[in-house]
C-alpha cells in the first residue's frame, strides 16, 4: 500500500489572529511546528474575502517550510495571476460562495468544463500540481479526467456529517468507488472536508487515496491539548515576575 500523506490546513489559524486584528498567533508559525511534527504539506484556502489567510503569508511560508504548499483558490482570473506569482507547490480548485461559513460542496466540473480545462492547462503550463474538489460523484470523476487535472480531491463533507452508522457507510462506499475510478482514469486521488480523529480511520483505509488535507479540527484539537501548557507557561512568567 502506498504511503499515506496529511497536509495540514492552516487557515483557522489566521482566522484567529484576524479576530483581533494582531500579528498572532502567526500561521508560518504553526506551519513551522506542524511541519516538524510530521505533515507532509501546508495547506491554506486563499479566499477572496480574505477571511483567513493573506498574500502575506503564502509568501512567508513558502520561504520558510520545506514540505509541499498546497494553495486552495476558486477558480478565477485573480486567483490564477496571484498562484502564477506565488508558484505553491500544487493547487485545490475550489468552488467558494461569500455567504458559507465554510466549503459546501465539490466543483461542478461538468457545468464548468471548458472555463476550468483553460484554467488547469494554464496552471499545469508554470509547472503546478493542479487538483479538483469534487462530490464523490463518478460522473465528476470523469469530467476532472476530461479537463486534464492530475488528481482530484474527494470532499468528505457528507461522510464526515452523518450520524447514522448505514448513511455512513453509503457515503463512504461512494467515497471508495469514485477513488477507485479515478484510479483506473490515471488520476491521484486526495481526501478532506470535516475530518477528525474519530472519523479519519475508515478515509485512511482506501488504498487509492494518497494524501489527507485535515485543517479546522487539528486547530481545535490542540486548543485542548495546548490549553494546560500555555496556562502553567504565562503562570511562570508572572510568578518570576513577583518573586523578584
Amino acid at each position: 500500500m502506498s504511503e499515506l500523506l496529511l497536509g495540514i490546513n492552516i487557515d483557522h489559524v489566521a482566522t484567529l489572529r484576524n479576530a483581533r486584528g494582531g500579528n498572532y498567533p502567526n500561521p508560518a508559525h504553526i506551519a513551522i511546528i506542524a511541519e516538524s511534527a510530521g505533515a507532509n504539506g501546508i495547506t491554506m484556502h486563499l479566499r477572496e474575502d480574505r477571511r483567513h489567510i493573506r498574500e502575506k503569508d503564502l509568501i512567508l511560508i513558502k520561504q520558510i517550510v520545506h514540505s509541499k504548499i498546497n494553495l486552495e483558490i476558486s477558480p478565477t482570473k485573480n486567483m490564477l495571476d496571484i498562484t502564477s506569482n506565488t508558484l505553491p507547490h500544487s493547487c485545490c480548485l475550489v468552488p467558494e460562495n461569500r455567504q458559507e461559513i465554510t466549503t459546501e460542496s465539490g466543483l461542478d466540473i461538468i457545468k464548468q468544463k471548458k472555463s476550468l480545462r483553460d484554467l488547469v492547462l494554464k496552471l499545469k503550463k508554470i509547472g503546478i500540481e493542479v487538483s479538483v474538489f469534487i462530490d464523490p460523484i463518478e460522473e465528476q470523476v470523469l469530467a476532472a479526467s476530461k479537463i486534464h487535472a492530475n488528481c482530484i480531491e474527494i470532499n468528505t463533507g457528507n461522510y464526515s456529517n452523518q450520524n447514522d452508522l448505514t448513511n455512513k457507510k453509503i457515503e463512504l462506499k461512494k467515497i471508495k468507488n469514485c477513488s477507485e475510478y479515478a484510479i483506473d482514469l490515471g488520476l491521484k486521488v486526495h481526501a478532506g472536508h470535516g475530518l477528525h480523529i474519530f472519523n479519519v480511520y475508515d478515509i485512511a483505509k482506501i488504498k487509492e487515496i494518497t494524501e489527507i488535507n485535515i485543517g479546522h479540527s487539528i486547530i481545535s484539537r490542540s486548543i485542548i491539548l495546548g490549553i494546560f501548557k500555555a496556562i502553567q507557561e504565562i503562570k511562570h512568567v508572572i510568578y518570576m515576575a513577583r518573586d523578584k
